[in-house]
């Protein structure tokens, strides 16, 4: 990779000196056409998502605000998984220079180090997503993360959150699954500590991308899995291999986007348009929340309708053992020290915020059944 990374830093330096800034440049630019002088600076940013998933479309929102926000300065070319490296290996090309941004999640490169999990799929100490988004931003979350990425693993890489998402379903099975005895021995899909939780609770479990899943359960390799949400789920066909979809969890209830930005080409642009890739990441977590909100109740409601899907809410029973799995699993977690710091700091912020929320919020439910009598599965 050495090699790929030294053309890419020749290439931003060149970018840099000549055509953002620098005396002779500037002469340069005065003798060359308009057009090669305006020219936009392209930025190669993949996810880890197939083409088809909804998260392309919240990713293309980031790209339309940044492009727009810079003039035109900045453009970004978009890829989906696959196009240059694999779902799980983004943030290693981006490090690289191989790829200039990526849009994914930090559960993907938890084979580094489980302590990638925290930031979006670790224990749930009552903190919804939007509590543990702002513990990122408020919390200290935000060097926390720079910290193991920069610091422990020597990444050369920044990176940012954005869209707190709704906490992701229990799943998909063939059948009913109702108590801890039900699932004990499933083949079940999952990613990150969501895999240690779920095989303290008896399943054994595949760490597969998205666009593995469906394929996978019909070769057998898993009987039931989950991913994220309703629209992500049914755009890849989940619908057709299993009927029953389990709503509510505590396996990954907290998670966001990460933006992964390669730390020399970050730094070789003008402060505005850092600023502009930065604040870019805020804009796009605000649409993102409306269109997820505007898409998975409706593509819930298309499963129920069209698709005879069976959509429960995941058993107390389930979640209760939920909750004593993760018990079972903080202490090994918190034998690593910075593991530890994390989670400390995470439970002091969500005892006193999540303490205000809940303290303060109305009971909406009460709220939803007295106009909406009888459609709550509670």
């Amino acid at each position: 990779m050495t090699d790929t990374r030294d053309k890419s830093l020749s290439r931003r330096s060149f970018l840099r000196k000549g055509a953002l800034g620098g005396s002779a440049a500037a002469a340069t630019a005065l003798a060359a056409p308009a057009v090669l002088a305006q020219a936009p600076l392209v930025m190669k940013m993949q996810t880890s998502w197939p083409a088809s998933d909804i998260w392309m479309d919240f990713a293309a929102e980031y790209v339309t605000r940044v492009e727009e926000m810079s003039g035109g300065r900045l453009k970004i070319d978009l890829l989906p998984s696959g196009a240059v490296v694999g779902a799980f290996q983004v943030l290693d090309a981006v490090n690289d220079g191989v790829l200039d941004a990526a849009h994914s999640v930090p559960v993907y490169w938890y084979g580094k180090n489980k302590a990638a999990s925290l930031f979006g799929t670790g224990p749930v100490f009552g903190g919804s997503a939007t509590t543990m988004l702002s513990w990122f931003y408020a919390g200290g979350g935000a060097e926390f993360y720079r910290e193991l990425q920069q610091d422990i693993l020597g990444m050369n890489v920044v990176g940012y959150m954005g869209f707190p998402m709704f906490a992701q379903p229990f799943g998909w099975f063939k059948g009913e699954v109702n108590t801890i005895a039900d699932i004990q021995g499933f083949k079940y899909r999952t990613v990150g500590l969501a895999a240690d939780l779920m095989q303290a609770m008896g399943m054994s479990v595949a760490q597969l991308p998205g666009g593995e899943i469906v394929p996978a359960m019909e070769r057998g390799v898993i009987d039931a899995f989950e991913f994220n949400n309703p629209s992500s789920d049914s755009r890849f066909g989940a619908q057709d291999v299993a009927k029953n979809y389990y709503l509510s969890s505590y396996h990954q209830a907290s998670e966001s986007f990460e933006f992964l930005f390669n730390k020399d080409f970050l730094e070789d642009l003008d402060p505005d348009l850092q600023a502009i890739l930065k604040y870019g990441v805020e804009a796009a977590s605000t649409s993102n929340t409306a269109r997820a909100m505007d898409n998975y109740s409706a593509d819930l409601r298309k499963l129920e309708t069209e698709s005879g899907v069976n959509v429960r809410r995941t058993s107390k029973e389930i979640l209760d053992g939920q909750i004593k799995a993760w018990d079972q699993l903080i202490p090994t977690l918190e034998a690593d020290p910075f593991m530890k710091k994390v989670l400390d700091s995470q439970r002091a912020w969500v005892e006193r915020v999540s303490y205000y929320e809940m303290m303060n919020a109305p009971d909406y439910a009460l709220a939803f059944e007295h106009y909406f009598p009888g459609k709550l599965k509670l």
